[in-house]
């Protein structure tokens, strides 16, 4: 899938209909910006309701730290 989108003066950009289509991208959604070399990567940040459950199950006492590393 090849989308094009352009700068407008007021700094914007109109993410095209096909890739908010198969991203099921709504209105709304907040993204995030992140630098990846000479591009920048688009990502939709979850919403506090999507995360709950995500480290169930997750120990505080069993994780590895930096000093673990090799």
């Amino acid at each position: 899938m090849s989308e094009t989108a352009t700068l407008s003066s007021k700094f914007q950009i109109s993410i095209p209909k096909a890739i908010r289509a198969a991203q099921h991208w709504e209105a709304g959604l907040t993204f995030a910006f992140i630098p990846k070399g000479t591009g920048v990567l688009l990502v939709p940040v979850p919403k506090r309701e999507a995360l709950k459950g995500f480290a169930h199950g997750a120990s505080a006492t069993e994780y590895r730290d930096r000093a673990d590393r090799f």
